[in-house]
């Protein structure tokens, strides 16, 4: 069974490296604070929570929604713009953890999140540079591919905007050479 993926056109592909043009999306989003693993796992749950019913439909019902990829995590600020180098690194210890909602709903028919930690949002057409890895993605190793994907804009002349987003494919079962990870950096 396929997992739904947010909508993307590549225009350019350097493996490892591309950039992307992303749809209109819709994503459930907590923040979380704690270290890297322990924002990552407690914001999981409380979206997990979300999309396995907790929720209340226009009916007053609940619903479960289908699960997509990838889990999206970032350091988490209203204020936070791009110099170098950034690795990702929590900001004052806040992490904002997203999941991607199937491209079925609005969000007039998506349900309401009982829990007012779970907030919805409409995210616009959005170009990103992106990285892709496999292994487990630990602090150093996500410090080391965003330093990577940063001299890669550089070089091409382009300007990376806002903080980079780590990307999760896999459930955490997957074997490390087997999990997609990426780093995402919007650009201009």
């Amino acid at each position: 069974m396929a997992i739904e993926e947010p909508a993307y056109i590549v225009t350019e592909q350097e493996a490892p490296f591309e950039l992307r043009i992303y749809q209109p999306r819709i994503v459930a989003e907590v923040v979380v604070s704690g270290s890297m693993d322990e924002a990552s796992s407690r914001g999981f749950r409380l979206l997990a929570n979300y999309i396995f019913g907790n929720n209340t439909t226009g009916t007053g019902g609940s619903q479960k929604i289908q699960m997509t990829a990838p889990v999206g995590m970032a350091p988490h600020s209203e204020t936070i713009r791009m110099t170098a180098p950034v690795s990702m690194q929590e900001s004052d210890g806040h992490w904002r953890v997203t999941f991607a909602m199937p491209s079925s709903y609005t969000m007039e028919t998506l349900p309401r999140p009982n829990n007012a930690a779970v907030t919805l949002h409409q995210i616009p057409v959005t170009r990103y540079a992106v990285i892709r890895f496999s292994g487990l993605a630990g602090a150093n190793k996500v410090a080391q591919k965003t330093a990577a994907l940063q001299a890669w804009l550089g070089e091409k002349g382009l300007k990376a905007i806002g903080a980079p987003e780590l990307a999760r494919y896999n459930p955490p079962w997957t074997l490390p050479f087997l999990r997609r990870n990426e780093i995402m950096l919007e650009y201009q």
